[in-house]
């Protein structure tokens, strides 16, 4: 919105081009409201180009002159939140994000570039500011690395370009979800202070989210305000949380934060008035006194006690520096936020008299707790006997009696209202995933859809896919769940289904819909006409173009699962029978929710110990009872790659000129690469015959590298699947 914090009314307001050569907006009264400050005396044109860039420019009627245009003005030069495709941030622009969803006046929060030359972001509150992106550890002084800010760089210039990528002069480089694909695109610094990428089809209305910087939209300053915390439920979002003794100034603007509901005492006698409440997983960001290495507990608590104006302190192990204990007294409690992975704790200062102190606030995912530490009841018992009174106990006799026929009916009326609860939550259930964008089918629609699912396309573990027409004519893959992997309960099905749902990659296969009826588990998806990589392995279709891209495509799904996404999923089953793909040969990963939705919390217990995995693709720490992590699928990823290149299959051994030699596939490559650099060559002697010669050996060189890469024994050593994206896009420009 042009003029946004003194918008002109609508209604008989204009917008007039001078012979001056000044454009100016003016209201109703005829008021200048806006002008250009331009001036000209020839001919004028005001253009609307298709980028969306309006230029005011003069005509130059000298021909001589080869640039015969001058631009006088453009909106290019003016943004607000937003910068559409090649509008480039500058040294002399920011975008300003707007106070709110339907208060489009300047907000809280800034993208600009420092004195330093980085792109940062800024809050910048009524009373405080702080940067919060990037982090501090990405910036140095000019050594560039992965994901590592450039300051040598004093150009100071970042644009989106329409492919989805938006970079920056300080080496900071961000590829959006779809990637390459030509969409209609805008980049728009939102109201909450996150950075977001929104594209859309040219014949669809609205705009869809294809990334954004933050992924965890705690960690952005200032939206809860001060003295509360932010928690991040993947259903509900974020939720901001007044701490204890704290009350809402404005409940209905958080970002105006708590204030406190008591008063703390800064007499000599504060030892004994105040008192620390531990919360667990909370953390705040800046604002210390200072930080203090090696301190006991209690040297820390005695510390803030001594300080008047400490609110409390973070106590935290620092495993990178001594492995001791660091405390940091808080002068304010700002940028809170509860996470789970956050270890540490954060000690709240009360007063003593508040009755806080003998609490117990467990707060997760947003909900409270709350349970009395003293819970003691002294009980009054009278053991003196005394004289049986027969009235007295015909009395009782008929109270019980009369109290049993009240249970009874207590316990009717219990169990229809639990019973309407449970509906009603189940009507909940399908208003959430409604509104994800996918749709509840009956039992009875599916296996009428499959003609009594009678046309198998696929079996696994988790359990077998069917080829069926939907009512509206779409022909749909429909997974029915064995019901041994069906989950715990139906409202734990649905609350991962709803997650999975609102996944949204176009390297991801597409879900349409569920089937949650009785003991009738089934996950409805989008249709591929080609089938599998494993069906087309052995086709002369795949030719290297193919490869390479159903290579880079996979890794980009896979990045999107394990770092952009607020759910960690790990897919645990890489292979080429769940890599879709489409009638272009765009690859599809499948089955990438089934650990996810069928063992939500193995992270935390043995059961996730258990094997998983095909013969051939699985990483080490399967078979040793390793920690399991996303690197799991990074190695099964690297086999997949190896054989495509390869044509040859890791679950069986390696055909050498007649004879069958039973070694795994990653060490035959291995091998043939140490052989091969002794002579200067080793790719010829491993690409699958079926190619010919018909491949560029540079770039067929950089993807058998990264795919040792992966395969690698030590995890740690292997890269992650934003690196793995990062290689093969830097080669691809490299190349062209």
């Amino acid at each position: 919105m042009a003029n946004r914090d003194e918008p002109v009314n609508g209604k008989r307001s204009t917008l007039s081009l001078l012979k001056t050569g000044n454009l100016v907006l003016t209201d109703a009264a005829q008021s200048i409201v806006w002008q250009t400050n331009t001036v000209s005396s020839k001919p004028l044109q005001l253009l609307l180009h298709e980028t969306g860039n309006l230029v005011l420019q003069e005509q130059n009627t000298n021909s001589s002159i080869n640039n015969n245009v001058i631009i006088l003005w453009q909106s290019f030069d003016f943004p607000t939140d937003t910068l559409l495709p090649d509008q480039p941030l500058t040294r002399f622009t920011n975008l300003v994000s707007s106070r709110s969803e339907t208060n489009f006046s300047s907000g809280f929060y800034k993208l600009f570039f420092d004195n330093d030359n980085i792109l940062r972001l800024l809050y910048e509150g009524p009373s405080v500011s702080s940067i919060y992106w990037p982090d501090p550890w990405t910036t140095s002084n000019g050594a560039v690395g992965s994901g590592t800010r450039s300051t040598f760089n004093s150009s100071r210039i970042a644009l989106l370009d329409s492919f989805g990528r938006f970079s920056s002069s300080d080496n900071f480089v961000y590829n959006n979800s779809d990637y390459g694909s030509f969409l209609q695109r805008l980049i728009r610094l939102d109201h909450d202070g996150n950075v977001r990428i929104y594209s859309r089809k040219d014949e669809e209305q609205s705009w869809f989210v294809s990334g954004q910087f933050r992924q965890q939209p705690c960690f952005i300053h200032g939206i809860c305000g001060p003295n509360s915390t932010c928690s991040n439920d993947p259903l509900n979002g974020r939720k901001c949380s007044c701490l204890p003794g704290y009350v809402w100034i404005n409940d209905k603007d958080n970002s105006q934060g708590c204030r406190p509901n008591f008063q703390l005492s800064c007499s000599n006698k504060s030892h004994d008035e105040s008192r620390f409440l531990a919360l667990p997983h909370v953390d705040f960001y800046g604002y210390d006194y200072g930080f203090f290495p090696n301190k006991t507990y209690k040297e820390c608590e005695d510390l803030c006690l001594s300080l008047c104006g400490c609110a409390g302190f973070q106590f935290t192990f620092n495993a990178d520096y001594g492995g001791n204990f660091w405390c940091y007294p808080k002068i304010q409690l700002l940028n809170g936020h509860h996470s789970q992975s956050f270890v540490g704790s954060f000690y709240l200062k009360l007063p003593k008299s508040s009755g806080f102190v003998d609490e117990i606030r467990i707060q997760e995912n947003g909900m409270g707790m709350v349970c009395e530490r003293n819970g003691v009841v002294k009980l009054e018992r009278d053991y003196m006997k005394k004289k049986e009174n027969g009235s007295l106990k015909f009395m009782l006799w008929f109270a019980g009696g009369f109290g049993g026929v009240e249970l009874l009916g207590f316990f009717l009326v219990w169990f229809f209202l639990f019973r309407s609860s449970k509906n009603s939550g189940e009507d909940h259930h399908d208003y959430v995933l409604a509104a994800t964008g996918f749709r509840k089918f009956s039992y009875s629609e599916l296996k009428q859809a499959t003609k009594g699912f009678s046309q198998e396309i696929g079996r696994g573990a988790g359990g077998s896919v069917y080829k069926g027409v939907l009512s509206d004519n779409r022909i749909a893959a429909i997974k029915r769940l064995h019901e041994a992997n069906q989950g715990e309960s139906e409202s734990e099905f649905l609350a991962e289904v709803s997650i999975i749902g609102r996944l949204n990659h176009m390297n991801l296969i597409g879900m349409w819909g569920y089937c949650a009826e009785g003991k009738h588990r089934l996950l409805v998806y989008e249709y591929m006409e080609k089938g599998t990589l494993a069906d087309n392995l052995s086709s002369n279709e795949l030719d290297w173009g193919k490869r390479y891209n159903i290579a880079m495509g996979t890794a980009k799904g896979l990045a999107y699962l394990h770092e952009e996404c607020l759910e960690w999923i790990l897919h645990c089953d890489i292979k080429p029978q769940n890599i879709l793909v489409d009638s272009d040969y765009q690859p599809k990963v499948a089955d990438f929710g089934l650990s996810k939705l069928l063992n939500r919390d193995d992270l935390d217990n043995s059961n996730f110990s258990r094997i998983r995995g095909t013969r051939g693709y699985m990483a080490p720490e399967w078979v040793f009872n390793l920690q399991i992590t996303s690197k799991v699928d990074v190695y099964s990823y690297g086999v997949v790659v190896l054989e495509m290149i390869t044509g040859k299959s890791p679950t069986t051994g390696i055909q050498i000129k007649e004879e069958l030699c039973h070694e795994r596939l990653v060490t035959w490559v291995r091998e043939k690469k140490r052989k091969g650099l002794e002579v200067g060559c080793w790719v010829e002697q491993i690409v699958d015959p079926k190619l010919g010669s018909n491949y560029d050996v540079k770039k067929m060189e950089t993807l058998a590298n990264v795919a040792l890469d992966c395969v690698a024994d030590d995890k740690d050593v292997r890269p992650t699947m934003s690196q793995v994206v990062e290689r093969l896009l830097s080669d691809e420009h490299n190349y062209y």
